[in-house]
């Protein structure tokens, strides 16, 4: 398990004990680190600003404020079993983000609903073709609105460096892309995640753009500018 879902793990097994703390050597045990490693783990999250705060005592630890718990859903097992194979096929963008969706949804059902829900996805199997794994650094910028700078290579195996401001993840062609506005062509322009060599944060925040603005003829009628 990389970081990034070990700290989506994390806020999971917190969220489901809220509000009742959990300890770090309970959350040691369970993901396989150290006690340090989750202690920096914990800090981390506290920097991103998660209502996370700590109990002393013998039964101490960390607790997740519980009005960032989720409230009872009503799913049925069926509706979740949906859900988990929605969510099994995905890859690419937010991929890490939907396991943490997932575990909300189990988190949040009664037992008998939970073990009628692990029966079901027991009898379901999703054989993925290809994976796109992104960047952690392109989502943020995507999200945070920051211009990117790219190591790129194009269609046609030449490399190039450009500045972009992201718009929106766009898939067609089996592909995941990233759609932008690319300074360097001076207009719109897809680029496919798996020719992006290099991607770094340039701390400039893009102007405002919204993708039916930038590719005006999204989404029915759109033939991408693949850079």
């Amino acid at each position: 398990m990389n970081r990034t879902d070990r700290l989506y793990a994390i806020v999971e097994e917190l969220r489901a004990a809220s509000p009742r703390p959990v300890s770090v050597p309970t959350l040691s045990r369970r993901f396989e680190v150290s006690t340090r490693t989750i202690e920096r783990d914990i800090q981390a999250l506290l920097q991103s600003g998660l209502p996370v705060y700590a109990e002393s005592g013998r039964r101490g630890g960390y607790v997740l404020d519980k009005r960032h718990s989720l409230p009872p859903v009503n799913f049925t097992a069926q509706e979740a079993a949906a859900v988990a194979a929605a969510l099994a096929g995905s890859s690419g963008p937010f991929a890490a983000a939907t396991r943490g969706a997932l575990l909300k949804i189990q988190n949040a059902m009664s037992p008998p609903q939970r073990a009628r829900l692990d029966e079901l996805t027991d009898r379901i199997r999703f054989f993925p073709q290809s994976a796109t794994d992104v960047p952690q650094v392109i989502q943020d910028a995507l999200v945070d609105g920051e211009v990117l700078a790219l190591e790129y290579v194009d269609r046609f195996d030449q490399p190039s460096t450009r500045l972009v401001e992201p718009v929106a993840f766009v898939r067609f062609a089996g592909h995941w892309h990233l759609g932008g506005w690319c300074r360097l062509r001076e207009g719109p322009r897809v680029f496919r995640l798996d020719r992006i060599r290099e991607a770094r944060p340039t701390g400039e925040v893009a102007p405002p753009r919204r993708y039916a603005e930038v590719f005006a003829d999204a989404p029915e009628t759109f033939t991408p500018n693949i850079a």
